[in-house]
């Protein structure tokens, strides 16, 4: 069997896991989960029948998500982490003969996953401040004609917020599904989750490893239309989502203010460490 030279990628193996405080390579938040929570869900461990398969559908881990975010539970999938989730997207989407576009420098994993599923990626640079031009998007989607779009704001690894003109440009230009990775949505001052919709081929991706401090217990979802969602559920590996991690993502939720103040703690530290990255050696950064 030929080996593909993946030499040319990034992949989970080019991450070390260094034993440090702060693992910068992997945006790993510095504040562990609170106690309370642990407890929560160690409790809810202890109730779970260990010999039976879990919730194939993650039906009470839907409901909550779709409870805490406004959105009806048919349209929340839920997977080991945003990257599976991902993967199953582009599984269902993407494939041989089929073009994704990712704006880069941007997240690696989406052009990655793209070519493990046999997805032909193209991609275009970001403008000034590593901003996406919403004109140059917009072009090179009526160009490329892709069946995906990937967007991420705020974008990993520049920080940058994507204006709604980006989205805009997007969906009056793309046929295909647009993927929009909200991986630190919380940090952000808006969120496309509003453009979801059973008429809009838009799906918004996010994941409960950073500001939710569950990056050991691997859990995304993403929100889509319910056409979306089924089929996702089809590609996707029979009871492929542990018990223990749907009982941690049902109880973080007990957890919002927690979160959300946590949110305000990193954004301040992430001022503090900004402007003193400025006053010593000039360092600027685009937001």
């Amino acid at each position: 069997i030929p080996k593909r030279d993946w030499s040319s990628d990034v992949c989970s193996s080019d991450l070390p896991q260094l034993d440090v405080d702060v693992r910068l390579n992997t945006n790993e938040s510095p504040l562990a989960p609170p106690p309370e929570f642990v407890d929560d869900w160690v409790d809810a461990v202890r109730a779970v029948p260990l010999h039976r398969y879990p919730d194939r559908s993650a039906t009470g881990l839907r409901t909550a998500l779709g409870e805490s975010l406004g959105q009806p539970s048919d349209r929340l999938f839920c997977a080991n982490g945003s990257n599976e989730v991902l993967q199953t997207l582009m599984l269902t989407y993407g494939g041989p003969g089929r073009r994704a576009l990712v704006v880069e420098p941007t997240y690696a994993l989406h052009a990655h996953i793209a070519r493990i599923t046999g997805t032909e990626v193209v991609s275009i640079p970001r403008g000034d401040g590593f901003h996406v031009d919403p004109d140059a998007l917009g072009a090179a989607i009526r160009s490329q004609d892709p069946d995906l779009v990937f967007l991420c704001s705020p974008n990993n690894p520049t920080g940058t917020v994507d204006g709604s003109e980006v989205l805009d440009a997007a969906r009056s230009s793309a046929r295909g599904l647009i993927v929009v990775d909200e991986a630190y949505g919380e940090f952000a001052d808006r969120t496309a989750l509003d453009e979801v919709d059973e008429d809009r081929a838009i799906v918004v991706v996010r994941t409960y490893s950073k500001v939710w401090s569950m990056a050991a217990l691997r859990l995304g979802y993403c929100v889509g239309p319910t056409w979306l969602v089924a089929e996702l559920d089809k590609v996707v590996l029979p009871y492929h989502l542990a018990a223990a991690t749907q009982a941690a993502g049902i109880a973080a939720l007990r957890y919002r203010e927690e979160m959300a103040a946590r949110v305000r703690e990193l954004v301040a530290r992430s001022e503090e460490h900004t402007s003193e990255l400025q006053s010593r050696f000039g360092i600027s950064y685009a937001v």
